[in-house]
C-alpha cells in the first residue's frame, strides 16, 4: 500500500466533519466513539457533498471495519457505497460482496452477492445469497440464501431458504421456506425454522429420529422448549408402524438448591397389544439448608413387557426392579466428628419374565439410618451404624428390624506401614408379624466383631524393559473373629452373598445387608507388588495373591444355617493388571480351588488403545459355580468370550464391532457391526445389532444416523450403545483427522 500524505483538503474535511484521514500505516489506532476514520491510496471529494476513495480503502467506525476497492462516502448522511469487492466486519459477523450501500451510523443498508460468516470466536456459521439487508446493529437478512456451519469451500450440506434472518443481539437465526440439502439432495423441508447462533439452547424442532428393528420402525419429531435458563422441556410425538401413535415428554428444572426431571412415554392404543402402554419417571433432589436434604426417585411402567417391546439391550438388562423411593436426610459435622441420618421410604415394581421369574424385593416403609463417627485422639475413633426398618412384602413375613453396630478403631499409620485393630458389637432385633401358621415373634442377634488389618510397604528402584520404575512389595494380614451363630430364624430382607474378589478378602462380612453375618476365626494373607513409572507415576504392572486361612470349621449359608467347612483355607486368588504400555492394558483374576485342584473362576481382559479411534479388546470369563444351560439341555459352567473394537479402515472411515459368545450353549449373546464416516462437517453411522433380550427371545436393531456439525443428528443415535459395547470407544467427531 502506498504511503498517503494528508492534503489540505483532507485535513479541512477532517476538522469540519470529524472525518479522520490518516496514513495507512497509522490505522492501528482506534477512532473515538462515533468518529469515522478513513484510509486509502487516493482521496478526493467536495466538502459537504461527497468523498471518494480508491485503492486499499479502509473505513473504521466504532466496532465496524469496511474494506473495499473503492468507496463513495456521503458524510452528512453517514452513508457509504463501496465495491468492486468489499468486506464489512463488526462484532458477530463478516460480510463480503460486490457492492454495498450502507449507513455507518444506523448500520442499515443493502449488499449484493453477499458472503456471510460469523466472527472469530463465535459458532462457525457461514452463508451466501443474492442480496443482504442490514437491519441495525447485529441484525441481517440474507435473501435467496444458503448457510451451513462447515469450513470455507465445504458445501457438503446446507440450509437453503428464501430468507435467513440473523440477530446476534438475541443470538437467533430464522430461516423461511427452508430445506436441508445433503450432497445436493433435499432431505428435509420446513416453512419456518429458527436456531441459536451461539450454540446455546433455543426453542424449536429438533432433528427427527428414525428407529428400526424387531420392535418396529418408529419415527418421532422432538420439539425442544427453552422455557427459561433453568427450565426446559422436550415434547416428542411419534409413530411406530407396529403399535401406532406414541408421545413422549420430559421436563427438567435446575435451581441453586434443587433440581430434577419428570418424563413420560405414552401409547394410548397399542395396536399389537390391544391396550394402553406407558412409562413414567421422576427425580428430584433438594437442599433445604442447615444440613437437611430431600429427594425422590420414582419409576413405573404399565406392564412387565414394556422394556422388551420399547427398550434396547441396556434398558432390558437394567430395569428388572424399578425403584420408587423418597428420602429426607440430615448431616452435620464438628471439629472431630460427623453425623448423618436419613429417613427413606422405598419399594419396587418387579418386571417378571415368565420363563425366568425373580423374587420381588422387600419394601422399606420406612427405613431410618444413622451413621456417626468421633475422633477420640491418639489414633482412636468411635463409629456407629444404626438402622430401624419396617419391611413389607405381599407374600413373605413382614416386620420391623433394628440394627445397631457401635465400634472403636485404633489406627497407627506410618510411612512403612499400618496396623488398625477394630472392636465392635453388632446387635439386631426383629419384630416379626404373624404369617399363615407362623406366629408373631421377636428375635435378636448379638455378635461381637473383632478385626485387625495390618500391612507393610517396601520399595526399591527397578528396571523393566529398559525403563526406570519403583517396585513396591506390600504384604498384608487381616484377622477377623466373629462367633458362630444360627440365623435361620432371621428373615432375609436384603442380604445376598458377595462375589469373590480381592476386596472381599478384607471385608468383615461376605454377605451384603444386615440379615446374615458370617462366622469367622480367620486370617487373610495377601502379597502385592507394583511397578510405578518414575516419570509419570502410572501403575505399569500390579501382581497380587491372597488367601484366607480358617481356624474354625463353622460356616454360615445364605439360608441362615451353620455348616462345617470342608477346607481349612479358602480358594487361592491371583490378580494381574496395569497399564503395560501407553497402548496396552490388562486386568485379570484367577480363583483356584486347592481342595478339588480345579479352577473355580477366572477372567482375562486385554485392551489395546494406541490412539483415539483405535481400540480393540478381548475378554474371557469362566465361572464353575454358575450353572447355565448347555446346548444339549444339561447344566455347565459359565464360559463367555467377548471381542470388541473400533478401527479406522481408511481415511475418515471406521469400523465398529462386538461379538459376545456363550461357549457352553453355543450361541451369541450379542452381535454388533457397523461403519462410521467422518467428513469433518458431517458424520454418518450405520450399525446393526442382534442381542438376546430374554431366555427365549432374540431381537434386532438397526441404527442409521446422519449427524451434521452443530445441527444435530438425523435418524437413530448408536453412540451410547457403542460406548457400552466397545471399551475405549471414541466418538469420531472428536477425533482429530
Amino acid at each position: 500500500m502506498a504511503r498517503l500524505q494528508p492534503t489540505p483538503l483532507t485535513l479541512t474535511l477532517a476538522a469540519a466533519f470529524s472525518l479522520s484521514s490518516v496514513q495507512a500505516e497509522e490505522l492501528n489506532t482506534t477512532p473515538a466513539a462515533g468518529q469515522t476514520q478513513l484510509s486509502a491510496d487516493e482521496l478526493s471529494g467536495q466538502m459537504e457533498v461527497e468523498i471518494k476513495a480508491r485503492g486499499n480503502v479502509v473505513v473504521r467506525r466504532d466496532d465496524q471495519t469496511l474494506k473495499a476497492d473503492w468507496l463513495e462516502y456521503y458524510q452528512a448522511k453517514n452513508r457509504a457505497r463501496a465495491g468492486d469487492h468489499f468486506t464489512l466486519t463488526q462484532a458477530g459477523s463478516r460480510v463480503s460482496g460486490t457492492l454495498i450501500d450502507y449507513d455507518l451510523a444506523n448500520r442499515t443498508g443493502t449488499a449484493e452477492q453477499p458472503d456471510f460468516a460469523a466472527a472469530e470466536g463465535l459458532r462457525s456459521f457461514r452463508g451466501d445469497g443474492e442480496r443482504a439487508e442490514f437491519l441495525g446493529k447485529g441484525k441481517y437478512r440474507l435473501l435467496q440464501a444458503r448457510a451451513n456451519t462447515c469450513s470455507p469451500d465445504d458445501d457438503s450440506w446446507y440450509i437453503k431458504a428464501s430468507s435467513i434472518d440473523l440477530d446476534y443481539g438475541e443470538n437467533v437465526g430464522t430461516a423461511r421456506n427452508a430445506r436441508l440439502e445433503f450432497q445436493g439432495v433435499p432431505i428435509l423441508y420446513t416453512p419456518w425454522i429458527d436456531f441459536p447462533l451461539d450454540g446455546g439452547r433455543k426453542s424449536g424442532v429438533l432433528a427427527p429420529i428414525l428407529k428400526t428393528g424387531s420392535n418396529g420402525t418408529e419415527f418421532s419429531l422432538p420439539y425442544y422448549w427453552n422455557i427459561a435458563p433453568n427450565y426446559d422441556a422436550t415434547l416428542t410425538p411419534g409413530y411406530n408402524d407396529k403399535r401406532g401413535a406414541m408421545f413422549g415428554a420430559e421436563f427438567r428444572y435446575l435451581q441453586p438448591d434443587y433440581q430434577g426431571e419428570i418424563a413420560t412415554e405414552q401409547l394410548p392404543d397399542d395396536q399389537e397389544a390391544n391396550r394402553s402402554r406407558y412409562a413414567w419417571r421422576a427425580k428430584h433432589s433438594q437442599n433445604l439448608g442447615h444440613g437437611v436434604d430431600f429427594g425422590y426417585n420414582a419409576n413405573y411402567v404399565s406392564d412387565d413387557d414394556y422394556f422388551d417391546d420399547f427398550g434396547n439391550r441396556q434398558s432390558i438388562a437394567s430395569n428388572v426392579n424399578l425403584v420408587r423411593e423418597a428420602w429426607l436426610g440430615y448431616g452435620t459435622e464438628w471439629d472431630s466428628g460427623t453425623f448423618n441420618a436419613r429417613l427413606k421410604a422405598q419399594r419396587y415394581q418387579t418386571l417378571q419374565d415368565p420363563a425366568a421369574p425373580v423374587d420381588e424385593p422387600y419394601a422399606r416403609l420406612p427405613q431410618l439410618t444413622a451413621n456417626a463417627n468421633q475422633d477420640l485422639g491418639a489414633g482412636l475413633s468411635a463409629n456407629l451404624q444404626a438402622e430401624l426398618t419396617r419391611f413389607t412384602h405381599p407374600s413373605k413375613q413382614q416386620g420391623n428390624r433394628l440394627v445397631s453396630y457401635p465400634s472403636v478403631t485404633w489406627s497407627l499409620d506410618q510411612s512403612w506401614g499400618y496396623i488398625r485393630p477394630k472392636l465392635g458389637v453388632h446387635y439386631t432385633r426383629y419384630s416379626l408379624d404373624a404369617l399363615d401358621n407362623e406366629p408373631a415373634r421377636d428375635v435378636t442377634r448379638t455378635l461381637p466383631i473383632f478385626s485387625t488389618d495390618a500391612g507393610l510397604y517396601f520399595d526399591r528402584p527397578a528396571t523393566l524393559f529398559g525403563s526406570s520404575y519403583t517396585q513396591t512389595l506390600e504384604p498384608r494380614l487381616y484377622y477377623l473373629n466373629i462367633p458362630s451363630k444360627q440365623q435361620k430364624d432371621l428373615t432375609n430382607v436384603d442380604s445376598s452373598e458377595n462375589s469373590i474378589d480381592f476386596a472381599q478378602l478384607f471385608n468383615e462380612n461376605r454377605f451384603s445387608g444386615s440379615d446374615r453375618i458370617n462366622s469367622a476365626d480367620q486370617l487373610t494373607a495377601a502379597l502385592s507388588t507394583r511397578f510405578l513409572d518414575d516419570k509419570s507415576g502410572i501403575e505399569q504392572l500390579r501382581l497380587s495373591a491372597g488367601q484366607v486361612f480358617y481356624f474354625s470349621k463353622d460356616d454360615l449359608t445364605l439360608s441362615g444355617t451353620t455348616t462345617a467347612r470342608s477346607s481349612q483355607s479358602s480358594d487361592l486368588l491371583f490378580s494381574a493388571g496395569g497399564q503395560l504400555t501407553p497402548s496396552w492394558r490388562i486386568d485379570s483374576l484367577y480363583q483356584h480351588n486347592q481342595q478339588l485342584a480345579k479352577t473355580e473362576q477366572y477372567n482375562l481382559q486385554l485392551f489395546y488403545t494406541p490412539t483415539p479411534g483405535k481400540t480393540a479388546s478381548i475378554r474371557y470369563r469362566y465361572d464353575r459355580s454358575t450353572d447355565v444351560g448347555n446346548a444339549d439341555g444339561t447344566l455347565g459352567p459359565l464360559r463367555q468370550v467377548d471381542v470388541a473394537g473400533q478401527w479406522p479402515l481408511a481415511r475418515k472411515w471406521y469400523a465398529v464391532a462386538r461379538y459376545n459368545y456363550s461357549l457352553q450353549d453355543k450361541k451369541a449373546l450379542e452381535q454388533l457391526a457397523g461403519v462410521e464416516y467422518n467428513d469433518g462437517c458431517w458424520t454418518a453411522r450405520l450399525v446393526g445389532q442382534r442381542y438376546v433380550s430374554d431366555s427365549n427371545t432374540t431381537k434386532n436393531a438397526v441404527y442409521l444416523q446422519l449427524e451434521l456439525k452443530d445441527l444435530g443428528g438425523i435418524g437413530s443415535n448408536p453412540v451410547d450403545t457403542l460406548r457400552l459395547a466397545i471399551p475405549g470407544y471414541s466418538k469420531i467427531n472428536d477425533i482429530r483427522q
